[in-house]
């Protein structure tokens, strides 16, 4: 089939409008979830009074980031073997499960330890749910219509943030933060039934791949992460997700702290109303990338927009008004988003698609890398200088990396499949 104008809009095509309506409900649950564990360590600690609460954020933090540390390096090479939407429907199953033993476990033991342990089985199945997604993308639908459908599913990330953030911080406070995980395994319940809906059949490269040995299975892992050293494309992506991820690990432990800190009565709602805020400027801002900035270098997109979300940070770091906290989560969400689009859509360009799962694995594992290092310097930074100074640490960072994205060169992408007739 050709993949010109006359296929129908990305949302009227049923794979693809499958695929995105579940991910729109499914992160809306997730949005909870995170609010949901705010929430849960903010009344074990009795509401943000025991010294231990950034220590308690920090550890959170590294309990996510964990799974992908010590699996996705491998788990790449066996997605791109596998039916994709398999993957996606047992690990969203399987999440279902997890969230619902949160508030249980935790009424049984008192503890956050077991938190924890379901924490870090729930992001074990993103290390394979996120690779078989993004895999997934290219192969639903047109080639010329990558960025189109990565914008789309980024916005939906964007809506998730916003609503789910907006509503998730009010429920977490008036109904409780056990409520708020229940809802998100009814997410995740129908985010199953919308990947069922998707027609899927593996690609032409699973056929040829050589039978699974022990050596051939680590040679592939080897391909996919001799693809990252090689690929510019692949290596500016990364650049530009590692900043992101490295300020989400600053904010999670400074910035919360430096929210609670300056309200008169610490709660979610803040963080909510911040998350929502954030979530509003990156859907304009993605708006804008697949619209009038279709044209704009990617490498220069992205540059700007980091040094312009750096001044904005510095901003949110020097205030303890709530106002000005809403206007410069506002323009980080309008700075940062390009960031999400270009990179999926750079990675997937880079990529050959039999190696695209090993390349995002690669990915997920990165990134988690950078979260879990900057939760870490964040807790230290904060507990001696101040969440002010820390802040602002994370803001200089995230402005070197827009300094080098403007020197970025790129060469041609590799020509994605079309998708099946």
């Amino acid at each position: 089939m050709s993949a010109g104008p006359e296929r129908p809009a990305l949302l009227f095509q049923r794979d693809f409008a499958a695929l995105w309506w579940g991910q729109l409900i499914s992160l809306l649950g997730d949005r909870l979830t995170y609010l949901a564990l705010g929430g849960l360590l903010l009344e074990h600690t009795h509401r943000g009074a025991d010294p231990r609460y950034p220590v308690l954020l920090a550890l959170l933090g590294n309990v996510m980031g964990a799974p992908v540390l010590l699996f996705s390096p491998f788990t790449g090479a066996w997605v791109d073997r596998m039916n994709l939407k398999r993957v996606l429907i047992v690990s969203d199953l399987v999440r279902a499960i997890i969230v619902l033993a949160v508030p249980w476990a935790y009424a049984l033991t008192g503890h956050t330890g077991t938190t924890f342990v379901l924490v870090f089985l729930l992001f074990t199945c993103n290390v394979f749910f996120l690779p078989a997604k993004s895999a997934l993308t290219p192969e639903i639908v047109p080639p010329a219509q990558l960025l189109a459908a990565n914008s789309l599913l980024s916005v939906a990330g964007i809506a998730a943030t916003s609503i789910g953030a907006l509503m998730g911080g009010w429920v977490v406070d008036h109904w409780g933060w056990k409520f708020a995980m229940q809802v998100d395994a009814v997410t995740y319940a129908v985010s199953v039934g919308t990947l069922m809906v998707v027609t899927y059949r593996h690609s032409a490269h699973h056929a040829r791949l050589p039978e699974l040995s022990a050596a051939g299975y680590l040679r592939e892992v080897g391909e996919g992460w001799r693809v990252v050293t090689r690929s510019a494309r692949v290596r500016l992506a990364l650049l530009a997700l590692g900043a992101v991820w490295i300020g989400g690990g600053f904010l999670h432990v400074a910035g919360n702290q430096h929210i609670q800190r300056a309200a008169s009565i610490p709660g979610m709602e803040r963080v909510g109303v911040l998350l929502s805020a954030l979530g509003l400027g990156g859907g304009l801002s993605t708006w804008w990338v697949n619209t009038r900035g279709r044209d704009v270098p990617r490498s220069r997109m992205l540059g700007i927009g980091f040094l312009l979300a750096a001044a904005a940070l510095t901003a949110f770091a020097v205030s303890r008004r709530f106002a000005v906290f809403a206007i410069a989560s506002f323009f980080v969400g309008l700075f940062i988003s390009p960031a999400f689009v270009l990179s999926e859509t750079l990675l997937q360009e880079g990529a050959e698609p039999g190696q695209r799962a090993r390349v995002f694995s690669a990915r997920d594992f990165l990134m988690r890398l950078c979260f879990l290092g900057a939760v870490t310097l964040a807790a230290w930074l904060a507990q001696r200088f101040g969440t002010s100074a820390t802040i602002l640490v994370c803001a200089g960072l995230i402005a070197l990396v827009g300094i080098a994205a403007l020197a970025w060169k790129l060469e041609p992408a590799v020509s994605p499949p079309a998708p099946p007739a």
